[in-house]
């Protein structure tokens, strides 16, 4: 099929390096889903040593196409632990590499890819390759590596064992790190445990989601090189780029911009994206930014490091942009990357859109984040719960209108596959759910319900420091 030449320069602009770039990230238990029982202290953060369980990770192909393109380690290690063939391998990464390339921005804000849809068509495609056993045997491989962030497995988990990650629903960190709420479409940095600043940012596509867990960062690189994907978009004659050719730092044609900032392989958050594409899906894997908020977050991650990175410094980097130059971070910055859908904020409870189909939305994470705020659901008003179940309801559909459900629910819920009728998404009258379904074609309109819940007052987690602008503001 033939790619004209805006379609090559759309995907030129939106394909953050799925070769030396691609984006996703390490899953461990921080999604409403997984929280289990709420604990009655709202402002404490609870930590668990980091398990080597695999939950919350849907494989789909294009996260496949990111190991195949980014891991030097992936393939041989395909063949030593899962004994693949070479003409099996090469098939998996054709099928792999041709679903990456239909993933595209869109300037409406319209998209109806589900990530339960891409899981379903990734697992139906590896195992017509490699057959049942050795697809779920490559399914969990993947998702373990995803998990450890493309790092060796035996070192990761060892490492990870001393690492914490909160346990209790929208827990409010008492140290310093980067916390990411994927359907909130926000990053919050904290500082001893205060938040001082937070983003909006873009997300990565249903087919390449954002996953969840711990990482970090440990290095900021300015004027990156980039190497073009083998994909049809880059082949076709009126690209300015060929399959294989590095780009250099600096070069129009390099979308990476002045700096990314690895969180483990194959995720970065970058910039490179406007203003309009915050808040929505516009990445592979990663998170996203605006150039300007991305040297912006550079600045603070630094200081959360203990390491000074001014204006002037940046200004150096963007002199000599055929440069490329590391800071190493001598104190590397934990990175949270949670699923939350249900978030209790001063008086406000916030629902989230189910972005990935994790059949989070539930009453039983509900009930979890109230009580973890030491509110019960029958202490709500009856305007208040009658109000907050319908929401619940129709923040639990997919683009389509569709409630979610199926497949996913083993892969971002661990409730949600029980016959709990409190696992299940809420249920509530017939109009709204005429309602939801007209308005859930696209993530673009209604994203987020908020409700005043008179008992949250003072409670939660805190509200937006800046509001996605970079500003300054302390927060107590």
């Amino acid at each position: 099929m033939k790619r004209n030449c805006k379609l090559s320069r759309l995907a030129l602009g939106l394909t953050l390096a799925i070769s030396g770039a691609a984006c996703v990230t390490e899953p461990t238990s921080n999604s409403n889903s997984e929280i289990g029982r709420a604990t009655p202290s709202p402002l404490a953060s609870p930590t668990v040593a980091a398990t080597t369980e695999v939950t919350g990770v849907p494989v789909t192909l294009p996260v496949l196409d990111a190991f195949f393109a980014s891991d030097e380690a992936f393939t041989p290690e395909l063949k030593t632990r899962l004994s693949l063939t070479d003409d099996q391998i090469a098939q998996l990464r054709a099928v792999a590499r041709e679903e990456t390339s239909k993933l595209r921005e869109t300037e409406t804000g319209d998209y109806g890819g589900t990530t339960a849809e891409a899981r379903e068509l990734a697992a139906s495609r590896m195992k017509e390759i490699v057959g049942a056993d050795k697809g779920s045997q490559l399914a969990a491989f993947v998702s373990e590596r995803w998990r450890a962030g493309g790092d060796d497995l035996d070192a990761k988990n060892e490492k990870t064992s001393t690492e914490s990650v909160a346990t209790s629903p929208n827990a409010v960190p008492t140290d310093s790190r980067i916390v990411v709420n994927a359907p909130a479409y926000r990053m919050d940095v904290f500082e001893g445990g205060r938040l001082i600043k937070s983003y909006k940012v873009g997300i990565g596509y249903p087919e390449f989601p954002l996953p969840t867990g711990l990482r970090k960062a440990k290095a900021i690189i300015f004027n990156p090189t980039w190497t073009p994907p083998d994909e049809p978009w880059v082949e076709s004659p009126s690209s300015k780029v060929k399959v294989g050719e590095k780009v250099e730092a600096g070069s129009k044609l390099n979308p990476l911009g002045l700096l990314k900032i690895p969180i483990g392989s194959p995720s970065l958050i970058h910039g490179g994206k406007t203003l309009a594409k915050l808040g929505t899906f516009s990445s592979h894997g990663c998170v996203g930014l605006t150039d300007a908020l991305v040297q912006d977050f550079a600045k603070v991650l630094a200081q959360l490091a203990n390491q000074k990175l001014s204006d002037a410094d940046i200004a150096n980097y963007k002199k000599n942009r055929s440069e490329t130059k590391q800071v190493t971070l001598s104190n590397p910055v934990p990175v949270e990357l949670r699923y939350e859908t249900i978030v209790a904020e001063d008086g406000k409870l916030h629902l989230y859109r189910d972005v990935y189909g994790r059949l989070t939305n539930t009453e039983e994470n509900l009930r979890a984040v109230l009580e973890a705020n030491g509110v019960k659901l029958e202490d709500l008003t009856e305007e208040e719960r009658s109000q907050t179940l319908e929401a619940l309801e129709e923040m639990s559909r997919d683009p389509k209108g569709k409630l979610a459900q199926g497949p996913m629910a083993s892969t971002g819920a661990s409730t949600a596959s029980t016959a709990s009728p409190s696992a299940s998404p809420v249920s509530s009258p017939k109009a709204v759910v005429q309602k939801s379904a007209r308005i859930t074609r696209n993530f673009k309109g209604k994203k987020e319900i908020v409700i005043n819940i008179a008992a949250l007052k003072g409670k939660g987690y805190p509200a937006m420091a800046g509001r996605g602008t970079g500003t300054r503001k302390a927060k107590t």
